[in-house]
Order: structure tokens, then C-alpha cells, then sequence
């Protein structure tokens, strides 16, 4: 395991066991929520500019570090709007891409070097507009150039230049908030009470912890097999491979793809990696003939160096149907002639 994913584990494990060290960061998160409380008022009351869109945004985001399922959740959010008629696209800050020109529009071949492995992985499962530009504003327009009637911030919670009509927060039931502290002290990005100015909190899987009232469930369930290299599928009933397998995991929390495989019947060597790990073919070479399966997320950035033993796990997210209900509500709600009123301005 590299050693910064060695540093990444540790410290999101303190995290979310509660270490006693970490009340010795007590002063420095102390300056993070200043820092954070006092961005916030600047906002509100204007110091700091707010751009607010002619059409819908949703927020799709998280308090906590560490991985949730946002992702999955914004590729299901943009399939439900277009199967309701609506054009959405996609805004996304694109962390750990880098390109010469923003807003940069992801295509399915652009390189995730450019625009980064989540939208990348969107642009290909959704088909609609994604847009990456670390200035939301900007990016927001250039969506609505491509014609979006509705749009989805991804990871948009913190980007408050960006005006916004929902805030849909995502945890990981399993983890919950961790010891409930704010960075460095804990997994937090905003403290506890942030959680009441938002619109719907959603659990991804069981909750170990308790929850504040009211929230949505969300499971994350696996749909197919598909070889890295050339997007073969197979269903997830049946793997196109035998015996143990090697498993892959850049994300924010590869323990919980390892118990999904697990759950599934595989029987997995973990090899976990930093959030947003730039593979290279050694990453993907561990001197036997097994094979190595991988998220869709990873799958984009190792497409060019896999070959026919990879195979990436497509999930997909499925809200509970009380919350698909409660945002049919909304967005009616959105879409009144009230509302609309703001897109003549």
C-alpha cells in the first residue's frame, strides 16, 4: 500500500473509532469552524457574492470526509429528472483533474487526468451534460448553454458562490459521523447543526448511529460485471472469473467495496489506495493470473492500462420510494409560477 494511502486509512480510521489523540487537535479545529462559521455569515449577508441560477439547482453533498455514495446518488438523480422530462446536467468541481481551460464539458473520452474520475464516471453513466469548473458560477452557465433546465451540484454543499434550491446530504450509515468533530479533529466539514438548514438527509445503508429526524434510506446495489478494457457485462449473479480475486479501491472508503464483494461471494486480497489514486499498470499487477475487479469509479483511469482480468463493479443507487415521493413534491414546488418568476429577471 503506498504511504499516502497508509497515512489516509489511519487517519480516517482514528476518525471514525474516536481516538483520544485527536482532543489534541482540539485548538485547530476550534479555528476551522471560526473559519468556517465566518465564511458562512459573509455569504448570507452579501459580503461575499452568491450567484443564483434562472433554473432548479440541487445540491448533492456531504459533511463528512471519507466517501458516503454521493456519486451514485447524482447518476440517479440525473436518470430520474430525464425520465421526468427535464434536461439536467451535471456541475462538478472535477478534484484531482487538471485542465488548461474552464469550464471544461466532459465527453466520454476526455481524459480523467483533465476533468477528474468522478465526472468522467458520470458523463458515462448518466449521457447528460457534465460540466467541470472549480469556479460553480461559471460552470453553471456553461450548462445552461448546453440547454439543462435543472442542475445537480456534485459535492456542491461547501461552494456556497453557487445559489442553490435543495441541499440533499448524503452519510454512510455504517460510519455515521464518526467521533462528531470537525477537521483536523474529526471527519466533519461542517459541524452537526448544519444538517437542519438542509433539505433531506440520506442514510446509505443501515445506520449504526442515530440519525436526526427526518431522513431518507438509500441502498447501493450491484448490477453487472463489465471487463475494464472493452465494457463487456455480465450479471453480478454470475462472475466471469474463478477463485480468489484481487481487489482494487481508490476511494474514499474502500472497506465498504470490499465487504460488498465479500457479501457477493468472492474471495478477495484487499489492496486499498488513496481517494482519487492515479493507477498505473503496477498497481494492477500482482504476479499471479487472478482476477482484479475494481469500482466504476477506478475503471475510468484504468482503462488504458488494464487487460481482459479486470473487471470493474457497477453499482447503482436506489432510494427509498418515500424520498423519490417527497422530491416529485419539491420539484413541483420549484416549478411554480412563482418560482419561474425568477428566470424573466
Amino acid at each position: 500500500m503506498k504511504v499516502k494511502a497508509v497515512l489516509g486509512v489511519y487517519l480516517l480510521s482514528a476518525w471514525y473509532r474516536g481516538a483520544a489523540w485527536l482532543r489534541l487537535l482540539a485548538p485547530l479545529e476550534w479555528i476551522y469552524r471560526y473559519w468556517m462559521r465566518a465564511r458562512a455569515r459573509a455569504y448570507a449577508a452579501g459580503r461575499k457574492p452568491v450567484w443564483q441560477a434562472p433554473v432548479p439547482v440541487i445540491v448533492v453533498g456531504n459533511i463528512t470526509l471519507g466517501g458516503t455514495g454521493k456519486s451514485p446518488l447524482v447518476a440517479w438523480l440525473a436518470c430520474w429528472l430525464s425520465e421526468q422530462g427535464y434536461r439536467p446536467g451535471i456541475l462538478s468541481r472535477g478534484y484531482a483533474g487538471r485542465s488548461d481551460a474552464y469550464p471544461l464539458r466532459v465527453l466520454a473520452d476526455t481524459p480523467a487526468s483533465q476533468c477528474g474520475d468522478e465526472p468522467l464516471m458520470l458523463a458515462r453513466q448518466t449521457g447528460v451534460p457534465v460540466v467541470v469548473d472549480p469556479v460553480r458560477p461559471r460552470g453553471a452557465r456553461r450548462l445552461l448553454q448546453e440547454g439543462c433546465d435543472i442542475l445537480i451540484a456534485d459535492d456542491g454543499l461547501q461552494h456556497l458562490a453557487l445559489g442553490r434550491d435543495l441541499e440533499l446530504v448524503v452519510v454512510d450509515g455504517e460510519r455515521g459521523f464518526g467521533n462528531g468533530r470537525c477537521l483536523p479533529a474529526g471527519p466533519l466539514r461542517e459541524p452537526l447543526a448544519r444538517l437542519a438548514s438542509c433539505d433531506a438527509l440520506i442514510v446509505n445503508g443501515r445506520s449504526r448511529q442515530t440519525m436526526p429526524e427526518p431522513y431518507h434510506e438509500m441502498r447501493l446495489v450491484p448490477r453487472y460485471w463489465r471487463r475494464v478494457c472493452d465494457d463487456t457485462r455480465t450479471p453480478v449473479e454470475t462472475p466471469p472469473f474463478d477463485g480468489p480475486v484481487h481487489a482494487v479501491a481508490g476511494i474514499g472508503h474502500p472497506e465498504r467495496f470490499f465487504a460488498t464483494l465479500d457479501a457477493l461471494g468472492l474471495e478477495v486480497e484487499p489492496h486499498p489506495f488513496a481517494d482519487h489514486h492515479d493507477f498505473g499498470a503496477a498497481d494492477l499487477s500482482f504476479g499471479d493470473g487472478r482476477a482484479v475487479v475494481m469500482t466504476a469509479k477506478d475503471a475510468v483511469k484504468c482503462r488504458d492500462i488494464a487487460d481482459g482480468r479486470c473487471w470493474a463493479l457497477d453499482v447503482e443507487a436506489r432510494p427509498e420510494p418515500a424520498f423519490i415521493d417527497w422530491l416529485a413534491v419539491r420539484l413541483r414546488s420549484l416549478m411554480s409560477d412563482d418560482y419561474l418568476s425568477r428566470s424573466r429577471r
